[in-house]
């Protein structure tokens, strides 16, 4: 099984084959509307600008399971990006990254990489302190562990990278120019 293996589904009610973008460099977040991380939006939706043309897709896929900070329906979260963030990158309907109905794309993003740690800095310290209150063994499982975590697939389909919420967006577009 390999990443073009699996659709996503749309908030229209559709599935969106991840084989629409064979030879595209993807860049796979979990996102929310409402977290301290949402102003990532802005520079995603930058970095898609610069780079769409050479190759790169962001597909957002927006996630109510950490901290009920999605709550709304996919075209409230369409609308909150839209006006916000003015993102332009696909958009999937709202869903499950763990446990029994997350989706099956995302079992296989984990497994391909595990997480690794939340590096340094003062959001990685507050993730830390409180994601043990949650899930007391967090670091020992590949489960995602929080909004905008975010997963690099190469033009030939391998998961090269995972980054934590926390990653700086100046690595994951080295990598990304890597890619492309």
């Amino acid at each position: 099984m390999n990443i073009y293996d699996f659709r996503l589904p749309t908030p229209q009610g559709g599935e969106l084959p991840l084989s629409d973008f064979e030879g595209k460099v993807l860049l796979i977040v979990n996102t929310a509307t409402g977290c301290g991380f949402t102003p990532q939006y802005e520079p995603l939706e930058a970095l898609y600008n610069k780079y769409k043309d050479k190759g790169l897709v962001i597909l957002d896929i927006p996630c109510n399971q950490f901290g009920n900070q999605t709550p709304g329906s996919d075209e409230e979260i369409h609308e909150f990006c839209s006006l916000n963030y003015h993102t332009s990158f696909p958009r999937m309907k709202k869903s499950d990254v763990n446990g029994p109905n997350a989706l099956p794309l995302y079992g296989y993003l984990k497994s391909e990489k595990g997480f690794e740690g939340f590096g340094e800095g003062k959001m990685a310290d507050l993730l830390r302190s409180f994601l043990p209150t949650i899930v007391p063994d967090y670091e020992k499982t590949p489960d995602i562990k929080w909004n905008f975590t975010k997963f690099l697939v190469d033009r030939q389909g391998n998961v090269i990278a995972r980054y934590e919420p926390t990653a700086d967006m100046a690595n994951v577009e080295k990598n990304i120019l890597a890619c492309l």
